[in-house]
């Protein structure tokens, strides 16, 4: 049996954990913000009435895809492609082809960032791995202009950041979003996460400030998870309505003996 990404693939493990996706989320969030490109996800009103949902079931899907048989990865990204046509065709314009980079390129980045933040630093070619998987997906879609290899990648997402990111009546709306559907305390616990990931320019260009206040948590978080007490966090911290949809997310919980074993198998509904 043949999958998109291989069993022993560094990918998998990636995005087998949903503390690793919940950071690569809390990333994009920020940096999605930011780009020029938001208001085609505006234009189909899913992004500002919920936009916690709309960017879990974007991880949710990439994620599904990493772990899916080839066939049925391949479907999934042409069910994609063609979901985006069709807004495209609705709005009479095309998608750029940068703005569709730009959201690979965070998965990508924020893929890496996320494990090196909670787990260990990578190898070179264990990014290029990261890389290649997901170069698959844009390729299947029909993105032009991708890089060859992780090494041009590097160049061409720090020329991205800096030509594709501006603060926006958008920008502001969203963070706005996110604090009414978070809640003061998760809101808050969100930008000090999202802090933790983001490169320099995308914090300075949202406003954040230097100091990181979840920092010196990180370890301790860390040798939680070694006792299952990341679960009694997250069922504290997560709201209701995406609790289920983040503990779903992860793969081989039944290893850890986490007492939501069964909530978490439930199919993700959004």
């Amino acid at each position: 049996m043949e999958y998109f990404t291989k069993q022993n693939s560094i990918v998998r493990q990636i995005w087998g954990s949903s503390d690793t996706i919940m950071f690569i989320f809390a990333g994009a969030a920020a940096e999605f913000a930011l780009n020029k490109s938001v208001d085609w996800l505006y234009f189909t009103g899913k992004l500002p009435s919920d936009p916690i949902a709309r960017f879990l079931s974007t991880v949710s899907y990439a994620r599904d895809i990493v772990f899916a048989e080839q066939e049925d990865a391949l479907r999934s990204i042409d069910k994609m492609a063609a979901i985006h046509k069709a807004v495209e065709v609705k709005r009479g314009m095309d998608i750029p082809d940068w703005a569709y980079r730009d959201v690979l390129f965070m998965l990508i980045d924020y893929s890496i960032r996320s494990y090196e933040l909670l787990e260990r630093p990578l190898s070179i070619v264990e990014k290029q791995e990261v890389f290649e998987v997901f170069h698959r997906v844009g390729s299947r879609m029909g993105i032009r202009g991708l890089p060859q290899d992780f090494g041009v990648w590097q160049w061409i997402r720090e020329a991205q950041l800096e030509q594709n990111l501006q603060y926006s009546n958008y920008t502001a709306d969203l963070f706005g979003q996110y604090r009414r559907h978070l809640g003061f305390l998760r809101y808050a616990i969100l930008i000090e996460s999202q802090k933790l990931v983001i490169p320099k320019c995308v914090s300075s260009r949202v406003g954040f400030s230097n100091f990181k206040t979840l920092k010196p948590f990180i370890g301790i978080y860390k040798l939680g998870r070694q006792f299952n007490l990341d679960w009694l966090l997250k069922e504290l911290l997560l709201p209701g309505a995406y609790k289920k949809a983040i503990m779903r997310l992860d793969v081989g919980i039944e290893k850890r003996g986490c007492p939501f074993q069964k909530q978490q198998l439930e199919p993700l509904r959004m």
